[in-house]
């Protein structure tokens, strides 16, 4: 595994292995890893920072280290939880089978009896709570049926055991589902940011982040994420913004500038005066927002139990009327033995842990099948431009050469300068002139760097600048005439740019583009032939930009230049004129976007907040995924509806059946019984042809 090491102290190492290198469940997975090791006393790793936290005992580092070393961080195993929680199921599910067997065959009949009167207790109790608060519900139902069958077992048929079965087992299955989405989210939100180094009169001092406050004075390295809103005190920097604001290149920050929590320094070092407490920070402010829309979710109702206990009332009132008008309390009891919900409460859950099961074999993570529901019904969608339908990494659009100059002399002098810095301009410039196969002599002397501004070079004892608009023209004071200026400004519109300058003259311009992802344009025309009427961008970068993407992806319309609450807003107005939205995101700035959307999903390099507010979580690079949970989505409303269909029909048909003295109401139950772990397990089979 490649690392670097940050910081070290006694009993405290730091190491960092790249920007979102491991996925959110490899880094809760390297956790367990390293806790693992004899002597570790704690470990957190971030995947959205690449950041590895261990505290060990003295004397280990080097023993760590060499399991580190040797590690294949592609081949980690998933988290233990995620094991755990599966054999918890497994455990459950067996223990209730075999409890079951156990009391049916082997207990003596006394014994047996008291057993189920016993199990009894839990759904009855659970039924007169619901009639306690006032409600005629699925509860109640199950307990009147539970109780009318163990009265009615003259026999020792057990039919009553045999529908707590059922029922035990509905409860198991939501209980799995409920637990797996939230272990599953557990690994994937944490900035493990726990001390920060403050400025101190007496030097710099690490202290806890909590202890921070308005005032105090903090110093951010290169490759740290700022952890707190602030005023840049000291210094200069490129800090990387993208989670934030959606610009893909990093933003010159300088004294006096304002920097946000979850930003981070890619270039330079800072030291910032602290504005806000870590509870009033711009995150915590977008998480109000997300607060409020995600408890206007909480009031929605699962479909299947809002008609189960619709259905409640009928049930009861038809066996008071075959009392009345039959006096014959076995087929009176009919109606509650052979009930509509029991078959809706097992199925239907069944169902939507399959289309859970199945999108997470596609690497699809669902938080709950109402919003499978949600991205069925969908008819417009709304993408966060960068990192979402863009690579969010510069590239070479193209290279101007002014006054005579080759462009291949350009990129070849740009290459030779920016090879010896990392930042994403430099490398974008090296990796396009290494494609084309540009080859350029260490020809400069003299090299200097100037933080977040460019870089300066003799070329035969010429002095030569590459950087910024503002470097070159300005600082460098490079000849430029009004209409020179307003050419740059055609020739760099909806680019940013980087200029090569030679004794104050213009050599040449490249501008860079954050290019639309390869598979967007395939995706955007598999969404239309799936139905969706309107695919819409939005992006916090500026209106040339989205427009240039806009058009090569033909998208319907688009959004520039708007803040997290401005996206929000938008996508509530579509929700607002009837439609059923989905957004797509990446970033800090997309949260309250994606928690006021019918449907938020993020993507898998998008940042924690993101992941933690989305409905949905692509778990792999593949933007077709969007298309697949499409599917399934639509696949699950149909087999819930052919559920509710054969529901109805069979168990209307056994009623008849017990009614009319064909079967009698122990023999209905038994088909009833049979009829319903049928349709369960179909509804288990797979959505889509290809299983993934």
């Amino acid at each position: 595994m490649k690392y670097k090491v940050i910081h070290e102290q006694s009993g405290r190492v730091r190491l960092s292995c790249g920007r979102y290198v491991l996925s959110p469940v490899k880094a809760a997975a390297l956790e367990q890893f390293l806790l693992a090791i004899e002597g570790v006393k704690t470990a957190r790793v971030s995947s959205i920072t690449g950041s590895i936290l261990i505290c060990a005992d003295d004397g280990l580092k080097s023993t760590v280290l060499e399991r580190l070393n040797g590690l294949d961080a592609g081949n980690l195993p998933d988290p233990s939880f995620f094991h755990n929680l599966e054999g918890d199921f497994q455990n459950k599910l067996f223990g209730l089978v075999s409890s079951h067997l156990v009391t049916r065959y082997l207990l003596p009949p006394p014994a047996r009896t008291l057993y189920t009167c016993g199990r009894a207790l839990h759904f009855i109790g659970k039924g007169l709570s619901a009639l306690a608060a006032g409600r005629l519900s699925v509860e109640v139902l199950d307990a009147a049926a539970v109780t009318a069958s163990i009265a009615q077992d003259t026999d020792e048929s057990g039919a009553g055991s045999v529908i707590m079965l059922m029922l035990t087992l509905s409860e198991i299955l939501e209980e799995y589902t409920r637990k797996k989405s939230r272990d599953a989210l557990a690994a994937s939100f944490s900035l493990n940011i726990d001390s920060v180094w403050k400025k101190t009169d007496e030097g710099e001092i690490s202290v806890p982040l909590s202890e921070i406050v308005p005032g105090d004075i903090i110093l951010i390295r290169s490759g740290a994420m700022i952890p707190l809103d602030g005023e840049v005190f000291q210094g200069e920097g490129l800090v990387c913004q993208a989670s934030l604001t959606g610009e893909p290149l990093p933003a010159l920050k300088r004294e006096g500038n304002a920097v946000f929590a979850g930003t981070v320094v890619e270039e330079g070092e800072l030291v910032i005066k602290v504005i806000s407490r870590p509870d009033e920070s711009r995150i915590e402010k977008i998480i109000s927002i997300i607060d409020e829309s995600e408890g206007l979710k909480a009031k929605s109702q699962n479909r299947a139990e809002r008609l189960a206990d619709s259905i409640v009332p009928f049930s009861f009132a038809g066996a008071a009327l075959m009392m009345i008008l039959t006096g014959d309390i076995n087929k009176a009891l009919a109606f509650l033995m052979v009930d509509y919900s029991c078959a809706i409460k097992l199925s239907i859950p069944m169902a939507v842990l399959s289309a859970m099961q199945e999108a997470a074999r596609r690497r699809i993570f669902v938080k709950g099948g109402k919003f499978l529901e949600a991205v069925a019904n969908a008819d417009v969608i709304i993408f966060d431009k960068t990192g979402t339908l863009t690579e969010a990494k510069p590239c070479i659009a193209k290279v101007i050469p002014v006054a005579g100059e080759k462009r291949e002399k350009i990129l070849s002098m740009a290459a030779c300068l920016e090879e010896h810095f990392p930042h994403s301009v430099a490398n974008a410039v090296v990796r396009q002139a290494e494609t084309e196969n540009l080859k350029h002599r260490e020809e400069h002397s003299k090299l200097e760097y100037v933080v977040a501004h460019g870089v300066a070079a003799y070329y035969a004892k010429s002095r030569v600048v590459l950087g910024s608009y503002h470097f070159v023209f300005e600082d460098e004071k490079t000849s430029l005439s009004p209409a020179e200026k307003a050419w740059i400004e055609k020739e760099t519109e909806g680019y940013s740019a980087i200029y090569l300058a030679r004794e104050g003259r213009l050599l040449g311009i490249i501008c860079f583009t954050d290019p639309p992802r390869k598979d967007a344009p395939l995706l955007i025309a598999e969404l239309r032939k799936l139905g969706i009427s309107k695919v819409v961008m939005i992006t916090g970068d500026n209106a040339a930009s989205a427009q240039m993407i806009a058009q090569d992806l033909g998208i319907d319309e688009y959004h520039a230049g708007v803040l997290p609450q401005e996206k929000s807003n938008l996508v509530k107005r579509y929700c607002d004129d009837g439609h059923i939205v989905i957004m797509v995101g990446d970033g800090i700035n997309d949260a309250p976007a994606l928690a006021a959307a019918n449907a938020g999903i993020a993507m898998t390099n998008g940042c924690d907040l993101a992941r933690e507010v989305a409905d949905l979580v692509l778990l792999s690079d593949d933007l077709q995924s969007l298309c697949r949970v499409i599917e399934i989505s639509r696949g699950l409303l149909n087999r819930i509806s052919d559920n509710y269909r054969n529901i109805m029909l069979i168990n209307t048909t056994l009623l008849a059946l017990s009614v009319g003295g064909v079967i009698n109401p122990e023999t209905s139950a038994l088909i009833h019984n049979l009829s319903t772990f049928t349709l369960s397990a179909s509804s288990s089979r797979p959505y889509l042809i290809d299983n993934g």
